[in-house]
């Protein structure tokens, strides 16, 4: 199994997750020179190469109107790197004399009244605009969500009343754009992690002093294990908090694979360690994956509301969801739900089961699940089109035509499932693979 593999021994920034996954490609340079050709307003993206510890790896740096993001930890009198993203600053590129800072808060806000702030829509039109594939497109959304929400818990204000300043929310437009594209480029069947350094200390904001994590980054890590080391400075951003909780399958200890590549992303700012992401790039055995069991116990809803509730869940994106008839106490008879997902998928589950069931309580189990390698592929019988879904893997191959086609045959000419199932079996067994 495709698996990558992000070590955040330093946190994460948006720009050190996309230089290290920038590293695991062939051809770096011309995937930079894709991002510039994406048309991102007033966006440069700049590869260069950057050694801590003397450990060699690649910075990313995002130009905005020849503007950089960087910002200032409390206790420090230099400018540092931007992936210190709690308290950025702005600086301008080399092109445009020294560099300037202007006091902003961990959301992006600025207080000077003569730059442009953008809200969750402009964002989203922003990101429209790009004519990016459609699954890039709705990560990148998804992922920006993540931040809005976490800013506006913050703020205590509606995420639609967010708004960003100009040149940081198209620094994290591009940091986000960036990995997306990144990982549809690699195409991992799996992302996992470690658990993620955030640092520890204070930083610097406009509207005073902060705690590391910031609230918006400690809001979005909720639920991933995170710890504080010996560093003092924010070493994990909202926009990279948001990425490893949008992308990550599980966090943990690196497993067994067969590594063939390894990138490394820099920040900008100096450590006693090394300032980086490593992305480890290889293959795992098919071993499985973890997956979230959630299940509750109803003996007050009829077969109908239960069914809808199945119904939604599915379509929302569960693996599976069934009902066990249970009894409970005082000999009720009763029904009890239970609905499998992928990790990242259980808060939003759990919060459909809550709205939709009348349960007061969900238990989670997290279990290891085997599959085989399915794909699908259309035949051309003699009685019709028939799509047949095939698995491989562990040793073994199966092959099994689609139900709702094998019915529609039945409709049309009046032979059973069995006479058509068998039928189309010795088809697909003479003709291969045959389309």
């Amino acid at each position: 199994m495709k698996t990558l593999y992000l070590e955040c021994n330093m946190g994460a920034a948006g720009d050190m997750l996309a230089a290290a996954l920038l590293e695991l490609l062939p051809d770096p340079a011309g995937f930079v020179e894709k991002l510039n050709a994406l048309g991102l307003s007033g966006v440069r993206y700049f590869a260069e190469p950057s050694v801590k510890c003397g450990i060699s790896g690649t910075h990313l740096s995002v130009l905005v109107n020849g503007e950089e993001e960087l910002s200032l930890d409390q206790g420090d009198f230099e400018l540092c790197g931007r992936e210190s993203g709690a308290a950025p600053v702005r600086v301008q590129g080399p092109e445009h004399g020294p560099g300037h800072r202007h006091d902003q808060c961990h959301d992006g806000h600025h207080h000077d009244h003569g730059h442009h702030h953008a809200g969750l829509k402009d964002i989203a039109a922003i990101v429209d605009s790009l004519g990016l594939p459609e699954q890039v497109r709705s990560h990148a959304l998804a992922v920006y969500d993540l931040v809005a929400e976490a800013e506006s818990h913050a703020h205590g204000k509606p995420a639609d009343q967010v708004h960003f300043h100009e040149v940081g929310a198209m620094d994290a437009i591009a940091d986000v754009v960036a990995v997306c594209l990144l990982l549809a480029e690699l195409g991992p069947q799996q992302v996992l992690a470690s658990p993620v350094q955030v640092g520890g200390g204070q930083v610097r904001c406009a509207h005073g002093i902060m705690p590391v994590p910031a609230p918006a980054t400690a809001f979005i890590l909720k639920g991933v294990p995170i710890y504080s080391g010996a560093i003092r400075g924010e070493l994990c951003t909202p926009t990279g908090a948001a990425l490893l909780k949008h992308f990550t399958g599980s966090f943990g200890p690196m497993p067994m694979m067969k590594v063939t590549a390894i990138g490394y992303g820099m920040g900008k700012k100096d450590f006693e360690a090394a300032n980086c992401v490593r992305a480890f790039w290889g293959e795992t055995e098919d071993s499985g994956d973890m997956i979230s069991e959630l299940s509750c116990n109803l003996d007050d809803m009829t077969a109908e509301s239960i069914g809808y509730v199945q119904n939604l869940l599915l379509e929302k994106g569960a693996l599976d969801v069934y009902t066990t008839a249970i009894g409970m106490k005082k000999n009720r008879p009763a029904v009890m739900l239970t609905c499998m997902c992928r990790l990242e998928q259980k808060e939003a589950m759990a919060r459909l089961i809550f709205r939709h069931t009348s349960t007061l309580g969900i238990r989670e189990y997290r279990c290891q699940r085997y599959t085989l390698d399915k794909t699908s592929r259309t035949l051309k019988t003699s009685l019709g089109t028939v799509r047949i879904k095939e698995g491989r893997g562990w040793g073994c191959e199966k092959t099994k035509p689609e139900y709702e086609d094998l019915a529609r045959i039945a409709d049309e000419t009046g032979l059973s499932l069995e006479e058509i199932r068998n039928k189309v079996g010795e088809e697909a067994r003479r003709t291969g693979r045959q389309d």
